[in-house]
């Protein structure tokens, strides 16, 4: 695959047509999911932030017009505009919130409690102030009495975090409510994958 910019969107010259990415597709998922496996951030036994980039974005793309067998120009330009807000612009961290319960009747109970967890996620570099997570900007996604077990959230980034993340600077990650806090350290694999975000 092309080396690819993570703050650039995807534009059609970056997909594969249908007959391509049906060659190539086992070659290509195994790539992604490796590269997926150092971007997931457990929060806890019961939520995931699934860190997206341009990578793990043009591959649902793909998969989306593989499964709707899309080919017109129309359907490629809709999934394009879908998913190219979710491609971090370089200034933040962008990801798939998922609270995950097996069960159903847990997990509907859970999703009560838990109202309003998707906006007290957070980052802190160093000593900063710690940042909140900014979370379903495409469309509201909890009611009144529940959150969705889906969300969408972003963590905007200021340029000397940048630079102090870059040189190494200690990271954590958590959540914070009432019912449900968990907080960890971004290490390793994890935090070599996400530094590519910012530019």
């Amino acid at each position: 695959m092309m080396e690819m910019t993570m703050s650039n969107p995807i534009t059609r010259d970056d997909l594969m047509s249908l007959e391509q990415y049906a060659e190539k597709r086992g070659e290509f998922r195994q790539q992604v999911l490796l590269h997926k496996k150092h971007r997931q951030v457990a929060l806890g036994p019961n939520a995931t932030l699934y860190f997206e980039d341009r990578l793990t974005l043009l591959y649902q793309i793909q998969e989306m017009l593989r499964i709707e067998k899309v080919f017109e120009a129309d359907g490629i330009n809709e999934e394009l505009e879908a998913y190219n807000p979710l491609v971090p612009s370089g200034s933040n961290f962008k990801a798939t919130f998922m609270i995950e319960y097996p069960d159903p009747v847990i997990r509907a109970a859970q999703l009560e409690k838990l109202l309003g967890i998707e906006d007290l996620l957070w980052m802190q570099v160093g000593d900063h102030d710690k940042i909140w997570s900014i979370a379903d900007e495409d469309l509201e996604r909890a009611t009144d009495t529940k959150t969705s077990a889906v969300h969408f959230v972003r963590f905007e980034i200021s340029d000397e975090m940048a630079q102090e993340l870059k040189a190494g600077a200690k990271w954590n990650i958590g959540v914070q409510h009432p019912v449900y806090s968990y907080d960890l350290d971004i290490v390793d694999e994890t935090r070599a994958s996400l530094l590519n975000d910012l530019d």
